[in-house]
């Protein structure tokens, strides 16, 4: 609506919004829309907020949608910030709260992202879309193309959980099952993209996933009256929803909504797959590659991201971290949040629950704290994980 173009993340040189993009042509990094957010401001306030839809779009004025006829919608966001009382109260934290990201369309946070996303892909006229996935932005994906017209091209490691591949295919989607990690997957889709006529929304390859993964940011604010909580835990495995949310952050303060304080940001990552986390301890700038990558986490089984530098400056300039967990204990913490609380997580949920545990027991985060926990999808999604 106010978007003016799209800056590259390394160096920030303008690209035409105008046209589809992929990554910048000088540093084939993650592109950022930018708004004229001077303009937004006069119609997008806190007072006008009261009256709105409650979904993403309520954010309208920053999203980069520039005509109503293209939002594709299936209702996502504005999903519940719940308090988690006798969760906290097993380590003497009084104000623990869990972002519910499940009730989204198709269980997950993907939804909000593939929103954007497609609906920028209708904007453009764009016919046949692509995307390499862990499971849930397959599952995201395939539900908003259909929803738009468009058709979907989906490729997934063959080992991906049974619940995403079914729901792709049952939505209409083109299912290609890969003997290997989502990096292969990635590979395929850049391999045939071009013959094939497909355009690509792999994770922060197409710039406008991180605008409906940036509301988090835009709900959290608003759900805890215009104050920030002191911690934010998120599990990581492209890294988008973090990358969206300190997005998000600045320009609320550039909107007069926030100050300066923010969240001290950490990521959650699986013991068999934490390129950020050894990253982030070695004081490196880029992530290596996690050969061997394995986890039960399906959407953490990310090797190598393309905004691994976004996600570790951020972490460091929040002065949060970053934390490696077993899948032994995002299990058992699936049970004891959904024990305590009444909700059935997804693994990665559970993993920023084991991740607040470690982060306790090292001082790192005090008890005294306001901390906010991101479950990112269902557990249902995960039935294999669990034992029958």
């Amino acid at each position: 609506m106010h978007l003016t173009h799209l800056a590259c993340t390394a160096c920030g040189r303008s690209h035409d919004a105008g046209v589809p993009q992929n990554v910048s042509t000088c540093c084939a990094k993650p592109l950022y829309p930018q708004y004229d957010l001077a303009a937004a401001a006069r119609t997008l306030t806190k007072a006008a907020l009261a009256t709105r839809v409650k979904s993403l779009w309520r954010y309208r004025e920053v999203l980069p949608v520039r005509g109503d006829a293209d939002i594709v919608t299936l209702g996502e966001g504005f999903t519940p910030l719940l308090p988690a009382p006798r969760l906290g109260a097993r380590h003497g934290v009084a104000r623990l709260l869990i972002k519910d990201e499940s009730l989204n369309p198709t269980q997950s946070f993907k939804a909000r992202g593939m929103a954007t996303a497609v609906s920028m892909a209708k904007q453009f006229g764009l016919k046949k879309l692509a995307v390499p996935s862990a499971g849930n932005a397959a599952g995201a994906m395939a539900a908003y193309a259909a929803r738009a017209g468009i058709e979907a091209h989906i490729f997934m490691p063959a080992d991906t959980p049974k619940a995403n591949v079914i729901e792709c295919r049952e939505l209409g989607a083109h299912v290609t099952l890969i003997n290997g990690l989502i990096t292969d997957c990635g590979a395929e889709v850049a391999k045939r993209k071009s013959a094939e006529g497909w355009f690509d929304v792999s994770t922060l390859k197409e710039p406008y996933r991180v605008e409906g993964k940036k509301t988090l940011g835009y709900e959290l604010a608003e759900q805890l009256g215009w104050q920030l909580p002191d911690a934010v835990i998120y599990p990581t495995g492209g890294g988008t929803g973090l990358v969206g949310m300190w997005k998000a952050f600045d320009e609320m303060e550039r909107l007069g909504w926030i100050g300066k304080k923010r969240p001290r940001m950490f990521s959650a990552q699986a013991a068999g797959c934490q390129p950020i986390v050894r990253a982030f301890h070695a004081g490196e700038k880029h992530a290596a590659e996690h050969t061997g990558a394995h986890t039960r986490a399906s959407g953490l089984r990310v090797p190598k991201a393309i905004g691994d530098f976004i996600m570790l400056d951020i972490l460091r300039k929040s002065g949060g971290g970053a934390v490696a967990v077993t899948d032994d204990e995002m299990i058992a913490g699936v049970r004891e949040i959904g024990a305590a609380e009444g909700l059935f997580v997804a693994p990665e949920g559970a993993a920023t629950y084991a991740a607040l545990k470690h982060l306790l027991a090292a001082k790192t985060i005090r008890p005294d704290e306001s901390v906010v926990l991101f479950n990112t999808g269902a557990g249902v999604k995960y039935l294999e994980c669990f034992g029958g």
